[in-house]
């Protein structure tokens, strides 16, 4: 673990039994106590995430607006102060370099939140395309910390912490400055479950201070440190998308299934033209959720096939905390994409029989 990248909370992590692995070249809990017992947290109850592996730039002066829309496939204009926005930076080619929350401040002043694995990518790409714009942006990610806090009690459980009423912040929507145990915090009413709940950015001299208060004032209402393995499952249920699985620079957002997230009646944008010839050709391939009939957990990377023949991959797999099946995402031929259709994984050399349904497994819980 010596090589990798660690968050202000490494150090205590061993008083939280956090068991470690690499995570994008991060040391990163996957899991506390139980990934099954975490994601039951943060479904009935709430858990306490360290996300402080995630990256922060900062977009300011006075062509922020122009130049993040062009480099982004969402409609900036449609955010108000104080918004979040989801959205995806593509390449040319359409594809996927990252996808990543806005947070607008002002036209002139606007905070990406950016995947760990991607920064150094991310602001490369970013610089390589401010072009004529008249902008600064700065890689701040390794002043940052993030905690997040998510699950039905997750609101009350922080506000035992805070004089904001954070009933006021609305879904999607970010406020700062705010004092969560006596540390100025961002907080904003987002995250990546299918939950209510917030997501707080802090300096990193604060981070520790914040994670044991908030697990002290949640310890009577089931609140857990949770790990990266039930992130992955609780984000998976949710129908949520994860770069490098669902996502990235091979597989365009409209592949994914979430066309919804780029705008083409914005004007132009970096992987327009490339995306609306997909559009208008038809997709290839289809991102489609499915269940296993017989016994056998799908996991990332297995084969799908139909008529004897390899028609795709799954993205994501596993048996589901909450539906208790064995379910996944798979990237397939677009001609058998339809829900119904029977399809085969290749688990351990053997044709597993499942069929394909809804992506959205979970009903997504939001406090709109």
């Amino acid at each position: 673990m010596d090589n990798l990248k660690k968050t202000p909370l490494y150090e205590i992590y061993p008083k939280y039994n956090a068991k470690i692995i690499d995570f994008a070249g991060w040391a990163m809990p996957v899991q506390f106590e139980s990934i099954i017992s975490e994601h039951e947290a943060v479904r009935n109850a709430a858990g306490l995430f360290d996300v402080s592996h995630m990256g922060e730039i900062i977009v300011k002066g006075k062509d922020a607006f122009p130049f993040l829309q062009n480099l982004l496939t969402n409609d900036l204009s449609k955010l108000n102060d104080n918004q979040v926005l989801y959205t995806f930076m593509c390449n040319h080619n359409g594809g996927v370099i990252d996808d990543l929350l806005v947070y607008k401040y002002s036209n002139n002043y606007y905070l990406l939140v950016v995947n760990a694995a991607n920064i150094e990518k991310d602001y490369k790409w970013m610089l390589n395309n401010a072009g004529i714009y008249k902008v600064e942006i700065e890689n701040v990610s390794d002043k940052i910390a993030e905690l997040a806090i998510q699950g039905p009690k997750a609101e009350e459980i922080l506000q035992k912490l805070t004089d904001e009423d954070l009933s006021q912040i609305k879904f999607f929507y970010f406020k700062d400055k705010v004092k969560i145990a006596g540390v100025e915090c961002l907080v904003s009413r987002t995250g990546y479950t299918g939950e209510d709940g917030f997501e707080i950015y802090m300096p990193n001299e604060h981070a520790v201070t914040l994670w044991e208060k908030i697990l002290e004032a949640g310890k009577d209402y089931g609140l857990k440190p949770a790990g990266l393995g039930a992130r992955d499952t609780l984000r998976f249920e949710a129908g949520l998308p994860l770069y490098g699985n669902e996502l990235g620079e091979d597989i365009t957002p409209l592949e994914a299934g979430l066309g919804f997230f780029v705008k083409f009646d914005k004007g132009n944008f970096i992987g327009k033209d490339a995306l609306l010839k997909q559009k208008e050709q038809g997709l290839k391939r289809k991102l489609v959720g499915f269940e296993m009939i017989g016994n056998g957990i799908p996991r990332h990377g297995y084969e799908v096939q139909a008529d004897n023949q390899k028609i795709g991959y799954v993205t994501t797999g596993y048996f589901s905390p909450t539906l208790k099946k064995n379910i996944g995402l798979a990237l397939i031929d677009s001609k058998y994409a339809q829900i119904g259709n029977q399809i085969e994984v290749i688990i351990r050399n053997k044709p597993l029989k499942a069929v394909i349904v809804d992506k959205n497994f979970y009903k997504k819980n939001y406090k709109k």
